[in-house]
Formats: C-alpha cells, structure tokens, sequence
C-alpha cells in the first residue's frame, strides 16, 4: 500500500477543480452580478441607447424648427396662434388640419 501524502498531485489536481467549480458556481449563480443580470443590463443598455438615438434626432429636429421659426416674424406669429392659440383683440383662432396632419388656420374677425 502506497503513502500517499495530502499535499500529492492528485489531491491538488481535485482541490483546484473543485475550487474552479465552486467559483463558477459562484460566478453564474449566486454572485449579484451573475449572468442573468448581466445579459438583462446588457438588453436594457441596447434599448436605451436606441431611445437615446431617436430623442437626439428629436432635438435636432426641434432645434431646427426652432431656428427657423425665431428667424422669421410671420412663422413666430404663425406657431404662437396655432400652438399656444394666442389672437389679437376681436379675433377668434381656428386651427384645422388637413389630410396631410399639418395645420392651416382660419381668421375670423368680430
């Protein structure tokens, strides 16, 4: 009968694996940050970057509404009677939209 000691190739060889396994374990299972977090995180990341996308082109959009508006009288009088409905004395606004979901507006003095 062999003496084999504790600290043999054999028993070193199991203790690694069985430490291996136990950090994997670990890692995809118990830990806070275990795999199924982290795929969730990474699905969340993909959906806010795609809405971050689409807000910038928002804005850009609105800047540019914005500098054309501000850059002419008739379109800022145009968005303060059809947006906030402002008027002149003895006016009354009308805003109708036609088939292609743009307003046009109607005058009626009293």
């Amino acid at each position: 009968m062999k003496n084999k000691s504790f600290w043999s190739l054999h028993t070193l060889r199991n203790f690694y694996i069985a430490t291996l396994l136990a950090w994997l374990v670990w890692i995809f299972v118990l830990d806070n940050n275990n795999l199924r977090v982290v795929f969730s995180n990474r699905i969340k990341m993909k959906e806010l970057e795609t809405e971050k996308s689409i807000l910038l082109e928002k804005i850009s959009q609105v800047k540019k509404e914005r500098d054309e508006v501000f850059g002419n009288p008739k379109m800022l009088e145009k968005l303060a009677r059809e947006k906030f409905l402002m008027r002149r004395p003895n006016e009354e606004v009308y805003v109708i939209i036609d088939e292609n979901n743009e307003p046009s507006e109607l005058e009626k003095s009293e």
